[in-house]
C-alpha cells in the first residue's frame, strides 16, 4: 500500500496570499501562544513545527553585537556622503552578512533594529552618531536607500527586515524616558514626521520602534501617531517594537500609569505588536498581558492583530518557505528552528572583497574638507610627516559596532600611502606613573599571551550584560612601577592605558587590571578622574563613582560605603573625604602624578621637525557624549586644544583632521586645512590617507550645521525648530561652516539653470561643468524658498541632491522633477498640507549658503483663509505663535493641550482668525487650576476664565464668559489676532466663540 501523502496545512502553502496564511496559523494557535509572541524572545510552537523568534538585530552601519562583521562608517558619515546609491549597496552588504552569520549562528536575527532616522536637529545630542542628518529630506533618502539595501529586491521575500528607530522627536538623553519633546503640529509634520513618512511609503520598512520619551506629555509607546499617521502611509502591516525596557518605564520612572497591566494594554491599543523587557525572560511581560486580557484591558481580536503584523515580518522573510527564499536561510523547515543556508551563495557573503573595497568606498566618500588654503592634497609627497593626536593611531568604534575584522588608523593609512620611514608619529599623551603615600607605585603585571582578547568577539544577544574580565592578576603596588599613557578626554574623565596598549579597568570583583583592548559597553568600566586633594589626587573610578585603594591583595576601588566619602559635586569637586587614614583596606589612596613625558612638548618636537603635521582630533564613542550621555559643549576638549596649539605654533603647515560622531565649535583661523570625518569603520584609515595625498578628491557634504559656539544652539529640550529658529532650515546666525558644505580638489561651474511649472510638478535643471584639473564628484543641491510666505518659513530648504562624477571638462545636466508638494507647508489653520501661491526662489549650488544659479517660479497654489471661528473655535496646540508654554497630553489616549511651562506664563498666538459678524462670548475647555485671559490684537482683555478649584488634568470643564468689549458684537467683527494669556497650572485644550 501507498503512504497518504501527510495533508499540508495552508500556511505552509508556498501557493497561498500571506494573508490566507496568516489567518489560518492565527487560527490554529492557543490564546497562550498568542500572547508568547508578544515578547521580543518569541516561543517556538513545536506542535506546529514553528521555530521561536525573535525582534531585534542591530545593525546600523554593520551586523552589530555579534561578533567579527564588516565596520562600515558610523550613520552621520554614510549621512555625509550625500549618496543614496552608495548606501543602498552598504544596507546590501550588511543584510548578507546577516544571513551569512544567521546561517552559522541562530542568535542572528533577521528583523534590524536599523536605521536611525531620528533627526541631528541638536548636536550636543549624545546620540549624534546614529543619525543620518538635521535634515528630514536628506534623511529620508539615505534612509530609503540603507532600508532598500536591507530589504533585497525579490518583490515577495525579505533579505532581512528593517525596523526605523527611533519614533518621534527624540534628540536627548538627558532624562530620556522622563522628559516631553513639545512639539507643535507644524514642525511634527515638517521636520519630524516626515523622516519617517517618506521611508515608510518607499514600501522597504517593515516597522519602526518607538522611543523612550514623551512627546506632548505622552509617551512615545502609547502614541496616537502610530495609528492615526505611521499606519495610514502603507497598505503593509507594519511591526511595532518597544524600546528595550520602554513597556515598564511606563509605571517605573514615567508613572504613567498606575499598573503594568494598564500600561501593556495601552501600548498594545496603540499600535505596540512586540515587547522588549526583561530581556530573555518574556515571563514577566506574558503574565501582565495575560492578566491585562482577564482584567478585560484588552480583547483577543486586539492580540490577533499584533501578532498578525509579527507573523507578517516572518512570512516575508521566507521563515515558512524554506523552499522558496530566494536568500536561503530564513525558514525553519518545519524542523523547529535549524537555519537553512540553501541560497545563493552571493547571499551569504561575508568579509569578501567586495564589502572590503565597498567600506573603503564609504569612509573616502564620507570625508568632508572644511578648509583648504592649498596645503591639500599632500602630492608630491612631503619629506617627513609627523602624525599627532589622541586619535591618530585608533580606529574607534561605537556601541553599534561589530566587531573589526580589519583595523586601519590614520597612522596605518600614511605609513601606507608615504612609507614609514617619512612618518613620526607622537600621540601626545602624558606618560605618567602614580606613587601612593607609602612611596610605592602602582605596577601592571605582565599579562599571558591571551591577554590580547577583544571585547565582544564572541557576540552578545546583550553587550550591556558583557562582564570585565578576572582572570588577569590585578595591579599592584611596589617599588618598580608601570609607566601609564594617562589620556584626557575632556570634562575631567581621562583612561589609563598599559604599555601594552591594554587599558586599565574595573571588573565585577572590584580590581583594576589592564584588560580592555578598548573603552567601551553600557556602564564604562575604563574611565577615571584624578581629584586634588592634600599634596596629591584621588582617582576616582567613574563607572561605579568609588574611589581607588590599594589593599594588600591588589588596587581595586573602595567597596560601596566603606570609604569616608562623598561622591563628588556637579562640578566634579569632592567633598569631606578621609584620605590616607585608618586601615589600609578602607581608604582611598592619596596618588603623587609624577609626569614621566609631557605629551604638548612631544607634539611640539615632532612637528618642529617635519614638513607637514597632521593633528587627528576627536571623540571617543564610548566617553562624553554617546547612549545615556549628552556632550555638554561644542568645544573641543582643552587638552586636544593644547595640543593643535602646539603643533601650529612650531609648524605653519598643520592639517586638522576630525575624527568625530559630531560636530565641533574650533578655530580654523590660523589652519590652512581642515577636514572632518566620523568614525569611517574598518577602512577609515586607509581612506584618510588617500584623501589626505590626492589619491581621492574629496567630496562629503556636512549632513549638519556646524555651529561657531554653544551660545548659537537652542536648548537641548527645545524642539520648536520653527520658534526657536534651529538647524539650517531657520538659523539666522554665521555657522562655522554651513549645511551642506564641502570642497574639493576641483572646482565646480554652475549654469543654465531653468525652471517651469509642468502640471502638478516643477521641472528645474542646470549643468555643472569640473573646471578643474583632477576627476572628483560634486554633490549638487537645490534648495527653494518662499519668497513672500504668510507664515514663518524655512530660510532654505534642500528639495533635491545629487552626487556627480566628473572628469576634468565633463559636464553634466542634472535634472530634478518636483512635485508641487515639495513647496507646501502645515497650516494649522486647516489642518492639512497647502501649496501657498506665490514666487518660489530655485537656488542650486555647492552648500546651502553656496548658491551659484538662481531663478524663481510662480505657483498658482491654494490661497489662505481666515480661521472661521465662529462655530469652528481654536484647538489650542494649532498656535502661530507662543512664548512660555508647552504642549501636553489631553487625554492619555489622545488630542493635545497647553499649558505653562514650568514657572512662567504663557502666552498663544493666532493670526487672522475671522469672528464674522462679531462674538459676544468665549469657551474654553480647561483643566487644572490658573486663567485664561483672552484679547484681540494689541487691545485689553476682554474675558478672563478661571477653574473654580484644581482638578485632575485630564478633568477638563467648560467656561464660558461674555466679551466685555463696547459695542460687542460689532467691535468683534472681522479678522483679528487672538491673544490668549495662559497662568498657573492649568491646561486649555480648546476655545469657542459663538455670537
Amino acid at each position: 500500500m501507498t503512504a497518504p501523502t501527510p495533508h499540508t496545512p495552508p500556511f505552509r502553502d508556498p501557493h497561498l496570499p500571506f494573508a490566507k496564511r496568516i489567518d489560518d496559523l492565527l487560527s490554529r494557535l492557543t490564546p497562550e501562544e498568542k500572547i508568547g509572541a508578544l515578547h521580543q524572545f518569541t516561543p517556538a510552537v513545536e506542535r506546529l513545527g514553528i521555530a521561536a523568534f525573535r525582534t531585534g538585530q542591530e545593525a546600523l552601519h554593520g551586523v552589530a553585537w555579534m561578533g567579527p562583521a564588516t565596520v562600515f562608517p558610523q550613520a552621520v558619515g554614510l549621512g555625509a556622503t550625500w549618496n543614496p546609491e552608495l548606501v543602498r549597496r552598504v544596507g546590501e552588504a550588511v543584510s548578507r552578512e546577516t544571513r551569512a552569520m544567521r546561517a552559522r549562528d541562530e542568535r542572528v536575527g533577521l528583523n534590524v533594529w536599523a536605521p536611525t532616522v531620528n533627526l541631528l536637529r541638536h548636536p550636543l545630542w549624545g546620540r549624534n552618531e546614529e543619525g543620518y542628518s538635521e535634515d528630514p529630506r536628506l534623511t529620508s533618502a539615505i534612509a530609503t536607500a540603507y532600508t532598500r539595501g536591507l530589504r533585497g529586491d525579490h518583490p515577495v521575500y525579505w533579505r532581512t527586515a528593517p525596523v526605523l528607530k527611533h519614533w518621534l522627536a527624540h534628540n536627548n538623553e538627558t532624562a530620556r524616558d522622563t522628559a516631553s519633546s513639545s512639539v507643535r503640529p507644524r514642525v511634527l509634520h515638517e521636520y519630524d514626521l516626515r523622516a519617517f513618512r517618506d521611508a515608510v511609503e518607499a514600501g522597504a520598512v517593515a516597522g519602526v520602534m518607538p522611543a523612550y520619551n514623551l512627546v506632548n506629555g505622552r509617551p512615545n509607546h502609547v502614541s496616537p501617531y502610530l495609528r492615526e499617521q505611521l499606519r495610514t502611509w502603507t497598505e503593509e502591516e507594519l511591526l511595532v517594537c518597544s524600546d528595550a525596557g520602554a513597556p515598564s518605564n511606563l509605571v517605573d520612572s514615567e508613572h504613567y500609569f498606575d499598573t503594568h497591566e494598564e500600561a501593556v494594554a495601552a501600548s498594545l491599543r496603540a499600535g505596540v505588536d512586540s515587547f522588549t523587557d526583561h530581556g530573555t525572560d518574556s515571563s514577566v511581560i506574558v503574565g501582565r498581558l495575560e492578566a491585562a486580557l482577564r482584567q478585560g484591558l484588552l480583547t483577543e481580536a486586539e492580540i490577533d492583530g499584533a501578532v498578525r503584523r509579527q507573523l507578517s515580518v516572518r512570512f516575508r522573510l521566507g521563515e515558512f518557505d524554506p523552499g522558496e527564499d530566494p536568500y536561503g536561510n530564513g525558514g525553519d523547515g518545519g524542523d523547529g528552528g535549524v537555519p537553512q543556508a540553501e541560497g545563493r551563495a552571493d547571499e551569504h557573503a561575508f568579509d569578501t572583497p567586495e564589502h572590503r573595497a565597498l567600506a573603503q568606498e564609504a569612509a573616502e566618500q564620507a570625508v568632508v574638507l572644511l578648509k583648504n588654503d592649498g596645503l591639500l592634497p599632500l602630492a608630491p609627497a612631503p619629506a617627513r610627516v609627523a602624525v599627532v593626536g589622541l586619535l591618530a593611531d585608533e580606529c574607534k568604534l561605537d556601541w553599534y559596532s561589530g566587531t573589526l575584522i580589519h583595523r586601519s588608523t590614520p597612522l596605518e593609512g600614511l605609513y601606507e600611502r608615504f612609507g614609514a620611514e617619512r612618518v613620526e608619529f607622537t600621540e601626545g599623551v602624558d606618560r605618567v606613573l602614580l606613587r601612593t603615600s607609602s612611596g610605592a607605585f602602582l605596577h601592571v603585571p605582565p599579562a599571558p599571551d591571551s591577554a590580547d582578547e577583544v571585547r565582544g568577539a564572541a557576540g552578545a544577544l546583550d553587550p550591556a550584560l558583557l562582564a570585565g574580565r578576572t582572570d588577569l592578576a590585578p595591579l599592584t603596588a611596589g617599588p618598580e612601577g608601570t609607566e601609564l599613557a594617562l589620556v584626557d578626554w575632556g570634562e575631567g574623565v581621562l583612561t589609563l592605558r598599559a604599555p601594552d596598549g591594554r587599558y586599565l579597568s574595573v571588573a565585577e570583583d572590584g580590581y583594576l587590571r589592564a584588560s580592555a583592548d578598548q573603552p567601551g559597553g553600557w556602564v564604562v568600566q575604563e574611565t577615571f578622574r584624578l581629584e586634588p586633594h592634600g599634596g596629591g589626587h584621588l582617582l576616582r573610578h567613574v563607572g561605579t563613582g568609588r574611589h581607588v585603594q590599594v589593599t594588600a591583595d591588589g588596587v581595586k576601588v573602595a567597596a560601596e560605603n566603606a570609604e569616608s566619602t562623598e561622591h563628588t559635586g556637579s562640578a566634579g569637586s569632592p567633598e569631606e573625604v578621609t584620605a590616607g587614614e585608618g586601615p589600609a583596606a578602607s581608604a582611598p589612596e592619596v596618588f603623587e602624578l609624577i609626569v614621566t613625558e609631557n605629551g604638548e612638548e612631544a607634539v611640539a618636537r615632532a612637528a618642529a621637525q617635519a614638513d607637514v603635521v597632521v593633528v587627528v582630533a576627536g571623540n571617543d564613542p564610548h566617553i562624553n557624549g554617546r547612549e545615556t550621555e549628552d556632550r555638554t559643549t561644542l568645544r573641543l576638549p582643552a587638552q586636544q586644544e593644547l595640543l593643535l596649539r602646539a603643533a601650529r605654533v612650531a609648524n605653519p603647515n598643520t592639517v586638522l583632521v576630525l575624527v568625530s560622531a559630531y560636530p565641533y565649535a574650533v578655530d580654523p583661523t590660523d589652519l590652512p586645512a581642515v577636514l572632518w570625518t566620523a568614525h569611517g569603520g574598518q577602512a577609515a584609515g586607509t581612506a584618510l590617507a588617500r584623501v589626505l595625498a590626492g589619491d581621492v578628491s574629496p567630496a562629503g557634504r556636512l549632513p549638519q550645521t556646524w555651529y561657531a559656539k554653544d551660545a548659537d544652539l537652542p536648548g537641548l529640550l527645545d524642539y520648536d525648530v520653527i520658534g526657536s529658529r534651529q538647524t539650517y532650515l531657520y538659523f539666522g546666525g554665521t555657522p562655522l561652516f554651513p549645511f551642506g558644505h564641502g570642497l574639493s580638489y576641483a572646482a565646480f561651474a554652475y549654469g543654465e539653470l531653468t525652471a517651469r511649472a509642468e502640471g502638478r510638478a516643477v521641472r528645474v535643471s542646470f549643468t555643472v561643468t569640473n573646471t578643474g584639473a583632477v576627476p572628483a564628484d560634486e554633490v549638487a543641491q537645490l534648495y527653494t524658498r518662499a519668497v513672500d510666505p504668510s507664515v514663518p518659513r524655512p530660510l532654505r530648504e534642500l528639495v533635491a541632491h545629487r552626487r556627480l562624477t566628473l572628469a576634468p571638462g565633463e559636464t553634466a545636466e542634472v535634472v530634478f522633477e518636483l512635485p508641487l508638494s515639495a513647496f507646501a507647508f502645515w497650516d494649522v489653520a486647516v489642518g492639512r498640507w497647502r501649496v501657498e501661491p506665490g514666487r518660489y526662489e530655485l537656488l542650486a549650488g555647492a552648500s546651502s549658503t553656496d548658491v551659484r544659479q538662481w531663478t524663481t517660479v510662480t505657483l498658482d497654489g491654494e490661497p489662505s483663509v481666515p480661521r472661521p471661528v465662529l462655530g469652528h473655535g481654536l484647538d489650542a496646540a494649532d498656535y502661530d505663535e507662543q512664548s512660555g508654554t508647552e504642549i501636553v497630553d489631553r487625554t492619555r489616549e489622545s488630542g493635545d493641550a497647553v499649558t505653562p511651562a514650568a514657572g512662567q506664563e504663557g502666552e498663544l498666538v493666532f493670526r487672522r482668525c475671522d469672528f464674522g459678524e462679531g462674538a459676544t462670548e468665549v469657551t474654553v475647555e480647561v483643566s487644572g487650576e490658573g486663567s485664561v485671559e483672552l484679547s484681540l490684537d494689541d487691545g485689553p482683555v476682554l474675558a478672563t476664565l478661571s477653574p473654580a478649584a484644581p482638578s485632575d488634568p485630564y478633568d477638563y470643564v467648560t467656561l464660558e464668559a461674555p466679551l466685555a468689549r463696547a459695542g460687542a458684537p460689532a467691535a468683534t467683527a472681522g479678522v483679528h489676532r487672538v491673544r490668549l494669556g495662559l497662568r498657573g497650572a492649568l491646561r486649555l485644550a480648546r476655545v469657542g466663540f459663538s455670537g
